[in-house]
């Protein structure tokens, strides 16, 4: 049974702003996040994560980084910042880490070409950089999911959902996230190889992956659009997914058990309800807890002076590459409940109790 958009939408809404008050109680405090006895002779790691829109890095990333340094380095200290999206504070921050003398940093960039830079400045400082989540040229570590594969695996589960014909609008990433690009061509592969077509000028660079603008793309497209004539959307992540879903079911739009299926990606809460209720198609899984702890474990190393093993090449970056895993329906209980993502009263509130059930959740 389908699941009124508002309250699917307002979920959404308030993961996101649960997520920018993190940010603003002290995100950008350097000893916020502190798990050491203050610095006095403990490593000092800098962690700079790029924004709060997604919920995924206050959430998830942050906590597990933290977790995992905590566990493995009684004497160490994570000092934690956070951009807000804005390129020019992450480079403010990471002089700030430069000068408060940090061991090691973890990078995740608000804009990988701008990030260089910073790299350069932090590497003159003897600091080794790890990238994290979205890859920075001349960084000395790199850490994220396959990024092509991603999209592909995106791309591959929309044509299969639509038959392998019909228009899709698509929805991609920020143009100054690499990881973005990576996405989109993997997606590209499949779809220009596949009987979907684009709908003419239905291709859209979201910038700062905003889920407001998604929702206004789709709405000005439906001036001149048939709701009922869209076989799919391709939407780079779950915050655009939930703007899609309520640009097409605003008003005059469609029902929201006639939707067509629409991507994702981030495995966000809201999300994963909105897949069991079948307003959204799918989601992509990137495990915070590897990625995390392997940041986590990888900082401590570094700020020690001990060896790192077993990573491959890329880009000439030491880099540990991660599976991601596609999440609909029928796999979100292995896959995301039982993989300790979300607990089943988190997923399973009123609103969804009849889809849980349907899932085997309940």
């Amino acid at each position: 049974m389908a699941v009124p958009i508002r309250r699917a939408v307002s979920l959404v809404a308030a993961a996101v702003i649960a997520a920018g008050g993190l940010a603003a109680c002290g995100a950008n405090d350097s000893d916020s996040g502190s798990n050491g006895d203050g610095g006095d002779g403990g490593a000092k790691i800098a962690l700079l994560l790029p924004e709060t829109k997604t919920t995924r890095y206050e959430a998830f990333d942050r906590p597990l980084i933290e977790k995992k340094v905590a566990e493995i380095c009684d004497d160490c200290e994570v000092k934690y910042y956070n951009a807000n999206q804005k390129s020019d504070t992450q480079q403010q921050q990471v002089q700030t880490a430069i000068t408060e003398d940090v061991d090691v940093m973890i990078l995740d960039p608000v804009d990988s070409v701008a990030a260089e830079a910073m790299v350069e400045d932090a590497q003159a400082a003897d600091i080794p950089v790890i990238a994290y989540d979205r890859f920075i040229k001349g960084a000395d570590y790199y850490m994220s999911f396959d990024n092509e594969r991603v999209g592909e695996l995106q791309a591959q589960a929309l044509v299969d959902a639509m038959g392998d014909k019909g228009n899709i609008f698509m929805l991609n990433g920020s143009p100054t996230d690499p990881n973005a690009a990576g996405f989109k061509a993997g997606a590209h592969k499949v779809l220009d190889a596949s009987g979907v077509k684009i709908f003419p000028g239905g291709e859209y660079d979201n910038p700062d992956w905003s889920p407001d603008n998604a929702q206004k793309f789709i709405t000005d497209k439906l001036a001149s659009t048939d709701p009922s004539t869209i076989g799919g959307v391709y939407a780079a992540n779950d915050g655009q997914a939930g703007g899609v879903i309520a640009a097409l079911t605003g008003e005059g739009g469609l029902p929201a058990d006639k939707l067509p299926p629409i991507t994702g990606q981030d495995a966000q809460l809201a999300n994963i309800q909105l897949i069991l209720a079948g307003e959204q198609y799918m989601t992509i899984f990137k495990s915070y807890f590897i990625e995390a702890d392997k940041a986590g474990e990888v900082a401590v190393a570094l700020a020690k002076g001990e060896d790192v093993s077993g990573t491959t090449d890329y880009q000439g970056s030491k880099a540990f590459i991660f599976d991601p895993v596609v999440v609909t329906k029928d796999n979100v209980k292995t896959d995301i409940v039982d993989a300790g993502l979300y607990t089943v009263d988190e997923v399973c509130t009123a609103d969804y109790a009849d889809a849980c059930k349907a899932a085997g959740l309940q």
